[in-house]
C-alpha cells in the first residue's frame, strides 16, 4: 500500500498551500532549495519503508520487557534509530555549526510524519533525543551543550522528560522530587516519576533524563519548580559516559498502545546517589521545559494525524479491492458483486476520513511553518505574529487530531468490517496507538482549558484577535478567487463570527462566576473552535485548488476536485455542529457542571 501521507497531498501542501519553497531566499535556509527538500522527505520515506514499518508489529506484540537486570527491545528498534540518526535528523533544525541540517521546521515536519505514519512506537526514541536536545540548545549552558548536544544528535544519547510523579500527573504545582544543593553547584535528586516513555533501554549508551523538580526551600507550587539534567550514567568533561547515576528503573507500564516505547517508574537516588545539573535559573523549570512539551504536544497532534492518515490510506484501497454484495435496487443475485467503494455509505466513511486526516496534516504544517516565521521572519511584527498564532493554535492542534483521527481509524475500522479489528490487519493496531494520544502530553481536557483560560486571553485576547484575522484574510481571498471557493467562504465566514461572538460572550460572562464555573464547558469551546478552524484550513486548499483546477492536468483535475469535495463535505456535515456548540456555550449550559456526585 501507499505510505501516508500521499506524496500529491503533501506537495500540494508544502508547496502549492504554505508556499514553502519561499523560505529558500531567508539567509538561514539560503543552502536548500525546493529539490533538495523533496530528496530529504525522500530520504525519510525511505527510512519509513526500510527501517520503520517492516517491525511494527513485532514490537507492538513484543513489547519491552524486563530480563536479567535490563529492558529488552526487539532489535529491529535500535537499528532503525541508528538508520535515522546517521542521517543527521536528531538535529534536523539546528544549526549547521554544531552539527545540524538547519532545516526549516516545516520540511522537518513533513518528514517525521513518514516516520510516526510507518511505527510510531519507534519513532519516539528519536522524537525525545531530539526534544531534549531542543531544551539544551535552548536553556542550557556552553558547557552543557558542549557535552550533550552532540551525542544525542549522533543517537550515542537518548532522552526523556520526566515531569509526572504517582500523586502529580497533570497537576505539576505538586511535583515532589527533591533536589539538594551540593557543594559543586550540582545537586542531589530523590524522588520518584512515572509515566516516563524511553525511560530506560539498551538502545544508546546513555538516557539523558530532563527532570522537573525542587530545590530545598523552592516556594511552592510551580513557582518552585527546576529543571535539571539528569543521566543514566554520569557524563564527564569530555562528554563521556561512566559509572551509573542513581537513577533507578522502578518498573515498565505496560500500555493499550505505543506498546513498543517503553514506559517507565523511575526512582532517583533509592540506593545510590543521584547528580543532577540545574539547567538556567532556580524556579524557572516549568517555563524551560513548556518549551518542549509545547513542542511534544503539537507531536502528538502530528502522530495522531501520521496514524489517522495511514488508516485512511489502508482503509480506501481495502475498499478498492474488496468485492462484496451488490447495489441496493439490483434484482439478480447472479449479478457479479461489487467492490465495496460502490456502497454510499463506504464512500461517506473514507469522504469524512479525507476530510479529517487531510486537514490534520494542513493543521501540523501550518503550526511548523509558524515556527519558523517565529525563527526567521524578516520584521519583529511577523515573528510576534506567528508567535501569538501558535499559542492560541497548539491547544487545537494537540487535542483535535488525536481526537478526529480516533474517530477516523474507527471509520477505517468499519470499511474493513470484520477484518477491521482483526490482529492480522494493520488498522486495530493504529486504533489502540492512537487512542493514547488524547491523554499524551496533557489531555485533551486540559488542551481545552488552556485555550479557553488563558490562550484565547493571553495579551488582552491579541492572539485570538490574530486568529481571527487570519481566518478572515482567508475568507476574502476565497470569495476574491469566485468558483467553488467563493461559495465555500459564505458557512465559513459566518462561522468565524460565531466563533467571535461566542469566545466575546463567553470573556463577559466569565468576569461575573468562579473560574470553575467559567471553564466548565471548555470541552465544548475546544470542539467549536477546532470544527471552526478546520473550516478555514479546508476554505484554504478549496481556494488553491479552485484556481488551479482550469489549468490542470487529467490527473491534477482529479486530484483538485477531490480536495473540493473534502472541503464541501466539511462545510455540509462538521461544521454545522458549531451552531449547535455555540448556543450551548453562550447560555452556559450547566447540566453536567451541577451533576452531583450523589446522583451518580
Amino acid at each position: 500500500m501507499t505510505a501516508a501521507p500521499s506524496p500529491r497531498d503533501l506537495d500540494f501542501l508544502l508547496y502549492e498551500v504554505l508556499h514553502a519553497d519561499a523560505l529558500t531566499s531567508r539567509a538561514r535556509f539560503h543552502d536548500y532549495s525546493r529539490e533538495a527538500f523533496d530528496q530529504v522527505i525522500a530520504t525519510t520515506r525511505g527510512l519509513a519503508a526500510d527501517h520503520f514499518a517492516p517491525h511494527r508489529k513485532a514490537n507492538d506484540e513484543h513489547e519491552p520487557s524486563y530480563v536479567d537486570g535490563k529492558v529488552v527491545i526487539v532489535p529491529e528498534v535500535g537499528a532503525a534509530v541508528r538508520a535515522l540518526a546517521e542521517t543527521g535528523f536528531i538535529a534536523a533544525t539546528h544549526d549547521a555549526e554544531v552539527g545540524g541540517l538547519q532545516l526549516p521546521h516545516i520540511i522537518a515536519t513533513a518528514a517525521m510524519f513518514h516516520l510516526e505514519a510507518a511505527n510510531v512506537g519507534t519513532a519516539a526514541y528519536a522524537l525525545l533525543a531530539t526534544g531534549v536536545a531542543n531544551l539544551v540548545a535552548a536553556f542550557g549552558n556552553d558547557d552543557q551543550k558542549r557535552r550533550y548536544l552532540l551525542p544525542l544528535f549522533e543517537g550515542r544519547f537518548l532522552g526523556t522528560m520526566a515531569l509526572s510523579e504517582p500523586d502529580a500527573g497533570s497537576s505539576l504545582a505538586d511535583v515532589r522530587v527533591k533536589a539538594t544543593p551540593l557543594d559543586d553547584g550540582r545537586f542531589a535528586l530523590t524522588g520518584t516519576k512515572m509515566w516516563i516513555s524511553g525511560g530506560d533501554h539498551e538502545l544508546s549508551e546513555n538516557i539523558v533524563h530532563m527532570v522537573l523538580g525542587r530545590i530545598e526551600g523552592a516556594p511552592a507550587g510551580v513557582k518552585g519548580i527546576s529543571l535539571f539534567i539528569v543521566p543514566k550514567r554520569r557524563v564527564n568533561e569530555a562528554g563521556e559516559s561512566g559509572d551509573l547515576n542513581g537513577v533507578q528503573l522502578g518498573g515498565l507500564i505496560h500500555k493499550l498502545g505505543w506498546r513498543g516505547t517503553v514506559n517507565t517508574v523511575l526512582n532517583f537516588g533509592e540506593r545510590e546517589a543521584c547528580i543532577g545539573e540545574l539547567v538556567g535559573q532556580p524556579h524557572h523549570g516549568l517555563q524551560y521545559m513548556f518549551h518542549m512539551m509545547n513542542e511534544a504536544r503539537i507531536g502528538v497532534g502530528r502522530a495522531g494525524a501520521a496514524m489517522g492518515y495511514e488508516a485512511y490510506l489502508y482503509s480506501l484501497q481495502y475498499a478498492r479491492e474488496r468485492h462484496q454484495g451488490r447495489l441496493s435496487g439490483e434484482k439478480n443475485p447472479a449479478a457479479p458483486q461489487v467492490s465495496i467503494m460502490q456502497h454510499p455509505d463506504v464512500r461517506r466513511m473514507l469522504l469524512s476520513q479525507k476530510a479529517t486526516v487531510e486537514a490534520a496534516l494542513h493543521l501540523i504544517l501550518a503550526c511548523a511553518q509558524l515556527v519558523d516565521e517565529q525563527e526567521t521572519a524578516d520584521d519583529d511584527a511577523a515573528r510576534r505574529r506567528a508567535t501569538l498564532l501558535l499559542e492560541v493554535l497548539t491547544p487545537v492542534a494537540k487535542a483535535w487530531p488525536s481526537e478526529a483521527c480516533q474517530e477516523s481509524i474507527s471509520n477505517a475500522m468499519q470499511v474493513l468490517g470484520g477484518y477491521g479489528y482483526a490482529r492480522e490487519y494493520p488498522i486495530e493496531q493504529l486504533w489502540r496507538d492512537n487512542r493514547i494520544n488524547p491523554i499524551h502530553e496533557g489531555t485533551n481536557g486540559i488542551q481545552a482549558l488552556d485555550l479557553l483560560g488563558r490562550k484565547v486571553r493571553l495579551e488582552n485576547g491579541a492572539a485570538f484577535s490574530a486568529l481571527i484575522e487570519t481566518m478572515g484574510a482567508s475568507v476574502a481571498a476565497a470569495k476574491a478567487a469566485g468558483f467553488a471557493a467563493a461559495e465555500l467562504a459564505v458557512p465559513v465566514a459566518a462561522a468565524v463570527e460565531r466563533f467571535s461572538a461566542t469566545t466575546i460572550a463567553l470573556g463577559k460572562a466569565a468576569t461575573n462566576m468562579e473560574p470553575v464555573r467559567a471553564l466548565a464547558n471548555a470541552s465544548a469551546y475546544l470542539d467549536l473552535a477546532s470544527r471552526t478552524i478546520v473550516a478555514w484550513l479546508w476554505l484554504q486548499q478549496a481556494t488553491t485548488a479552485s484556481l488551479a483546477l482550469s489549468a490542470a492536468s487529467a490527473d491534477d483535475a482529479l486530484f483538485y476536485a477531490g480536495k473540493l469535495q473534502a472541503a464541501r463535505y466539511w462545510m455540509s456535515w462538521e461544521l454545522p455542529r458549531t451552531v449547535q456548540l455555540a448556543e450551548l456555550l453562550v447560555r452556559m449550559d450547566g447540566v453536567p457542571f451541577e451533576m452531583q456526585d450523589a446522583w451518580f
